[in-house]
């Protein structure tokens, strides 16, 4: 049975900025010829994915859980008992973790769309985690008002 989430945000990579640059990129393939059609097939392609890649972010009863579609198949989960800490922060995806999408730096993990804002949660295991959120106040606020209850907190 699937519980029912306290928090839920879906985001997308629909950034002007993003298109203008495939676009461009297009245009040159098309303008510079001869037509390279193996690199406007390619061009084509990487966009289809960007256009379909989303963040999906819940927080429910046994934890917070992410979904970067169609890279993952299912929702990834914390659980309450792997999170240490949490925090609404802004940060820099480009300085802290060279760019936006699912991003690694040695321990550190980010799942992030757009914006410079999210969650920071530092796990049991040492580990730190960057959730992007256009909404992170009220990510933060579902994650309290379910955690205490359930890790006793308090």
């Amino acid at each position: 049975m699937e519980q029912e989430p306290v928090f839920q945000e879906v985001q997308r990579f629909r950034q002007p900025w993003l298109w203008a640059l495939l676009g461009g990129a297009a245009l040159l393939l098309l303008v510079l010829g001869p037509i390279s059609w193996a690199g406007l097939v390619i061009l084509i392609l990487a966009a289809g994915l960007i256009y379909s890649l989303r963040l999906q972010t819940e927080v429910r009863a046994d934890g917070i859980y992410i979904e970067m579609w169609p890279l993952h198949r299912s929702f990834r989960r914390i659980s309450w008992a792997e999170i240490e800490s949490y925090e609404s922060t802004e940060y820099s995806p480009i300085g802290e973790f060279g760019g936006w999408g699912i991003r690694w730096v040695p321990g550190k993990t980010a799942y992030n769309v757009s914006g410079n804002r999210g969650v920071w949660i530092e796990r049991t295991d040492g580990r730190t985690m960057m959730i992007g959120s256009q909404r992170p106040e009220e990510f933060v606020r579902a994650i309290e008002e379910i955690s205490p209850a359930l890790r006793g907190d308090n």
